[in-house]
């Protein structure tokens, strides 16, 4: 279990730190900045190379919503939810805190640039409401955790599902960035949240409620419409005969 875990924190550090990383420092960078599609296209990568580095150990979660989403699809045992999530919100800490290190040590830095934090409102880049930050959250994580699922699933092609997941991660940004700048992991709203305190821990809730709710909705309707009975032929794209 502490392989596991050490698994998962390092894996959701990389993330915050790759993903956040990538928000704080290059995304405006000068003339070259890499933009929405960059930071898309970073957090995607994160996900990739973490689920082929540390997922052969832990199962390459990096995210609660994940892990509850996982549990609810049958996949993951309930006695292992609390040190996944414990773990995983570490991570993003220490993540966020490398980050400021390394982000304050510019001249003219400040925290109320956000430090990639969440918000919806006159938080949100495009000054989206809470009720479309909520929609975005819920539907983004259920599509997110519906991709695991089948992209993990024992009958998917083998060695594909860090690709797929990476780059749905990579798509999921790129719709919401200017809605909430992106969650659909509590971990990951957490840890630069802290840091920026005020308003960034005051809608921190909505980063909570929406993806956890949408990682349970995912494993239950994956569980329940979606998984297919072992007695159940496999679909395989060719006719069968009669």
């Amino acid at each position: 279990m502490f392989r596991k875990c050490f698994a998962e924190f390092l894996g959701t550090f990389w993330l915050v730190l790759g993903g956040c990383g990538s928000a704080v420092l290059a995304a405006k960078f000068a003339d070259v900045g890499i933009g929405l599609a960059g930071v898309s296209l970073a957090f995607g990568l994160t996900v990739l190379t973490g689920a082929y580095a540390f997922g052969p150990v832990s199962g390459g979660h990096f995210n609660p919503a994940v892990t509850v989403g996982l549990w609810a699809g049958g996949r993951f045992p309930a006695r292992h939810i609390v040190p996944y999530i414990v773990v995983q919100v570490c991570g993003a800490i220490a993540a966020a805190g490398v980050l400021y290190a390394i982000a304050s040590g510019k001249p003219g830095f400040d925290l109320a640039g956000g430090f990639a934090s969440n918000g919806f409102g006159e938080h949100s880049p495009g000054g989206y409401s809470l009720g479309a930050a909520l929609v975005t959250e819920l539907v983004m994580t259920f599509m997110f955790v519906l991709i695991i699922l089948g992209a993990t699933h024992t009958r998917a092609p083998v060695g594909f599902a860090g690709l797929a997941i990476g780059l749905a991660l990579t798509l999921i940004h790129l719709v919401s960035i200017p809605v909430t700048n992106t969650s659909v992991n509590p971990a990951r709203s957490t840890g630069p949240a802290l840091f920026v305190g005020g308003w960034a821990l005051a809608q921190l809730w909505l980063f909570w409620l929406a993806p956890l709710a949408g990682g349970v909705l995912a494993g239950a309707v994956y569980r329940a419409v979606l998984e297919r009975d072992e007695g159940e032929p496999a679909v395989t794209g060719r006719p069968t005969r009669q």
